[in-house]
């Protein structure tokens, strides 16, 4: 599906469930199902998400200081509950599940080509909350389907099924 540019302004309405995909410093993807991910600066545009330190990408986002977050539909619900519950440290999780990674277009991390809407992410600052590390991540671009972008910019998020 081609995507076009969108609104980079509270990106993240309404909350739907989450999948951030991410790069190492050598080139390395991963992808992982995220609970705490939220808007967290209107102006500049910026999200927030948590990662628990011992998951598998945490090192890749901290290597590479880029996160994407990838919006989910339904039709990506075997894919989101697949790459929740699996590590890459046990393979390849994005292949087993049949997902498709493509490269970023404005930040090294990839996006995954299937889901509606993706929101590239440059970090600019952390915090450990306890459990997780909040990632700050500055909102560099805001891509979604064709077909749910207003002539405005704006995403149509009521037309999106999400999971």
């Amino acid at each position: 599906m081609e995507k076009i540019s969108a609104s980079l302004r509270s990106c993240l309405q309404p909350s739907p469930k989450v999948l951030v995909s991410c790069c190492g410093n050598d080139g390395e993807w991963d992808a992982l199902a995220v609970a705490y991910c939220c808007n967290c600066s209107y102006d500049p545009p910026m999200v927030m998400v948590g990662i628990v330190p011992s998951r598998y990408s945490y090192h890749l986002i901290k290597e590479s200081g880029c996160f994407t977050v990838n919006l989910v539909g339904k039709e990506y619900q075997e894919k989101f509950e697949y790459l929740g519950s699996h590590s890459k440290r046990d393979g390849d999780k994005i292949a087993a599940c049949g997902a498709h990674l493509e490269p970023g277009k404005k930040v090294r991390s990839p996006y995954l080509d299937g889901c509606p809407v993706h929101i590239e992410c440059t970090v600019t600052d952390s915090v450990v909350t306890g459990s997780h590390e909040m990632f700050i991540g500055k909102v560099e671009a805001v891509f979604a389907d064709k077909e749910f972008v207003g002539e405005d910019g704006k995403i149509d998020f009521s037309a999106i099924d999400f999971l």
